[in-house]
Formats: structure tokens, sequence, C-alpha cells
């Protein structure tokens, strides 16, 4: 799925096997948290590369009619179809499954056990330790909290060794992983710095201002939205981040601009993807090797309801085609082409944008129309459609919050937030728009935007129980 070279994230995760003997120095700790790293890697990646974006935007207004194999039902919420146990390739299956992900947080909770045992004359400074343990607990913190939006209730882990003896573990109250992640954001907060020790780690390693964005969409996510303003203020108070020209759009998306809080960097020369978003969603000219349709077809209705003003930058720099039947968001045309036994191969060389600084400003603006705050929150919602070469916004308070979700779907559209702010959405204002009548607000009440978990996983582990809007349909 992905190519690359010698980089930070090619770090293998270290094994149980070798823990007695490894855990000597700094090299040995940044090692262990780079294996982390690659780990998250590739769970957002799973799914033909596309589980970022399968979670975050596929289920959602963002797009209609989507015909390839599997991802129709994914992008139409039929997320009980039955798959095969053997089909452990389909992306049904894979997406159902959080294996990949406990892979991740069975590699950090390594890093936790092990890092703080070196010791402190074996690293550079006490500063470098610091940041090795609370980018681990980052790592921890982010695992649990995508994997919370995802199924609610799941398995908490915090030691190393049981995952691998393979011990049957219940889901827990996602309430309880919560207070999980809260505790392991906090600790990294205190840890880590908000300068990189590298330049070229910028974003795509967790610093400060990265935990601090956990931490507020955490508040947000559970509706403690006076936390989730303050946290933000951490952030924009720092000055650390600032916005990248909306004439310079898609250098957001390239990669460790100034804007770029947390990263998944597959970015670089000697990196990248064959099989992405890139591949669905572009096609020619930006995508010489697709000389037909986008095979994920934008929702037209959206677009032009969302980018109601002919004056927005990120939709004139962000789209192209607009003005034919089949428009596309060309956010991830970084690609370049190999040569390779008669075959062209386009590798899109794009980070995953986790969170940026418009991003934490549009939450802050959420978090203070959530708390009756209406004068204040219009000055931050107008001070990013500012830098987008719109106008203010002149609605009335009572729509305002659902004018900031439609915001963040202008800004972020297809980086991965359009379905997890429809959810809170619905939860704080009752209105439900994931599109095409995907999900009705019975259904939204009764949990469904929570995924199901793959019956094959259930079999591996008895103490599982099925996602309760599930269980009866699969």
């Amino acid at each position: 799925m992905a190519t690359s070279c010698k980089k930070f994230l090619d770090e293998k995760p270290i094994s149980t096997s070798t823990d007695i003997t490894f855990w000597k120095n700094e090299n040995d700790a940044d090692k262990g948290i780079a294996g982390g790293y690659a780990l998250l890697r590739k769970t957002l990646n799973k799914a033909n590369g596309l589980a970022f974006y399968a979670y975050g935007d596929l289920p959602t207004d963002e797009f209609t009619s989507v015909t390839s194999y599997r991802f129709d039902n994914i992008s139409t919420i039929r997320w009980s179809i039955a798959v095969a146990a053997a089909e452990t390739g389909d992306p049904m299956m894979q997406m159902r499954r959080y294996d990949s992900f406990y892979s991740a947080i069975d590699q950090v909770n390594r890093c936790i056990k092990f890092i703080p045992t070196i010791p402190d004359d074996k690293f550079s400074s006490s500063t470098s330790k610091n940041n090795l343990l609370g980018e681990a607990y980052f790592l921890r913190a982010f695992n649990y909290f995508y994997m919370t939006r995802i199924w609610g209730d799941v398995p908490l882990v915090t030691q190393t060794g049981a995952i691998a003896d393979a011990v049957d573990i219940p889901r827990n109250k996602a309430s309880e992983v919560l207070a999980q992640c809260l505790s392991d954001v906090n600790m990294a907060i205190s840890l880590l710095s908000w300068d990189y020790a590298n330049a070229t780690n910028r974003a795509v390693r967790a610093n400060k201002g990265s935990a601090y964005a956990l931490l507020a969409h955490i508040y947000a996510w559970q509706g403690d939205y006076q936390n989730c303003n303050l946290t933000a203020d951490k952030i924009i108070g720092q000055n650390f981040y600032q916005y990248v020209s909306r004439d310079s759009y898609l250098n957001i998306y390239k990669g460790k601009s100034t804007e770029g809080i947390f990263e998944i960097a597959q970015s670089g020369e000697n990196e990248g993807n064959v099989f992405n978003i890139a591949n669905y969603t572009l096609k020619s000219p930006y995508l010489t090797t697709n000389t037909g349709n986008a095979i994920f077809p934008l929702n037209t209705i959206t677009l032009k309801n969302l980018f109601d003003d002919p004056d927005d930058e990120r939709y004139s720099n962000a789209f192209a085609l607009t003005n034919s039947t089949d428009p596309i968001c060309i956010k991830y045309s970084n690609i370049t082409y190999v040569n390779g036994q008669n075959v062209i191969t386009p590798v899109a060389h794009n980070n995953i944008i986790i969170f940026r600084l418009a991003d934490i400003k549009l939450l802050k603006a959420e978090a203070l129309a959530a708390l009756n705050q209406f004068d204040q929150s219009r000055t931050v919602l107008n001070e990013v459609r500012e830098i987008a070469g719109v106008g203010a916004w002149n609605g009335a308070n009572s729509n305002l919050f659902e004018a900031i979700i439609d915001e963040r779907g202008r800004e972020l559209f297809l980086e991965g937030h359009r379905f997890y702010d429809l959810v809170r959405l619905g939860r704080k204002t009752g209105i439900i728009k994931f599109g095409d009548d995907k999900m009705s607000k019975s259904d939204f009440d009764a949990g469904k935007y929570y995924w199901p978990i793959d019956p094959a996983l259930m079999v591996i582990n008895k103490k599982l129980t099925q996602t309760p809007f599930w269980s009866s349909k699969m």
C-alpha cells in the first residue's frame, strides 16, 4: 500500500521478545516511538488506504452515488452487510475491525512502560526524555479517542502483553475510555515542549500544541464546551501556528505548513501511497490514469449549499471542474508517476491532516456558540471567513451553531472531520444532515453513528458484545 524509504516512520514496532534487551538509550526510545507513529499511519491507511476518510467523510453529505465495491455500503451507512470471516482484505471487514488500533496501542504501552526505566544519562537532555514519553501518552490518547468516536464502548488496555496474549477483554464504557484519554493527554501536555527538536518533525510528531488540540476535540465530543473553549485558547494564545494564505491553500496538504498542528507523514519524496483518497477522488488532468469520472463523486447539491459565495478562495483553489457534472476536490493532487514494467503508477504525496489552526479556531467558535456567547463566537467565525475571502455571517443566533458546523464543512472538506462534526450537530441541536437519507433522527438517537464490531472479532474475544444499534442487524 505504501511506498517509502528510510524515514522516521519506517522504524519497525518493538516486539515483546526484544523488550528485555532493547530499551537502553535515547535512540532505542526514539525507535520505539517511531513504531507507534508507523502503526497509527498503517491504521489510518487500512481499507485500500482510505480508512481515515472512510470513517470521517464518506458517510456524509460530501458524497453521493458511490458505487465502488463495499465503499457504497460504507457511504450509505449500511455497515451490517455480511462479510465472510476469511475475507480479511474486504474493506468493510477492515473498517469494522480495530486490531490495528490495538497494535499501535500495545506499542505505545510498551514505550510508556520502558522509557522511564532508561537512565537519564542515556538521553541528550531531560527535555528529550520527557518529549518522547509525552509522545507516547499523546499517541495512546489519540488512538483511544479515535476508536471511541467510531465504536463508542471499546476495550481499555493500558498494560503491555494483554493483547498479544489474546486475553478476552470486554468493552469499557465510552465515558471510561474518554476519562483515560483525558488523563493521558494531560500527562502528554505536562511532558511535551512547543518547539520541535528538528524542524523536519514539524506537525508529524506531537508537541504541546498537538496535545492541546486533541484535548479540545475530546472536550467537544463530550459536549464540555467550557473546557473546549479554554483549551483552544491555549493553542491560539501561543501564536505558534499561523494561517496559510488561501491563495496557497493546497500547500497545507503537502504537509508541515505553518497551519499544521498534527499530521500523519506521507508527503516526503520517498513516502507516499499508491492506493489512497487521491485515487478515488481525482481524475484527469489531475490524475492522468483516470480518464473517466471520479470513483467517489462529490455531492453537487452539498457543494452548492456550502460554497454559496463565489469569492470563497477555498472553493476556487481546492476544487476543479466545478462547472461540470462531476466536480472534484484537488486537495490531494500532489502526485508523482512511477514507471515500472510498462505500468504507470501514480503515487500521492499528501500528509493526512489531523488538526490545523483553522480547525481549532472553528472549534472555539463552536464552543462559544454552545455557551451562548454569540458575539464572541461570530468574531472567531468571521475571522476564518475573512481569511477565505468571504464576508461576515449575518444569520440569527439560533442558527449560529449549525452555521459553524457548515463553516467547518467548507474549511475542512474531505479532511476527516465532517462525520464527527455532524454527530455533534445532531447531539446539540437535533438537526440531522448526513445526506441522502443515510440516517434518520430515530436511528441517530438509537446510536447508528457508532460502527458495529465485525463478528470475527467476537469469535476471537468471547467477552465482546455487539454495538447496541447493530446487535439485531448482524
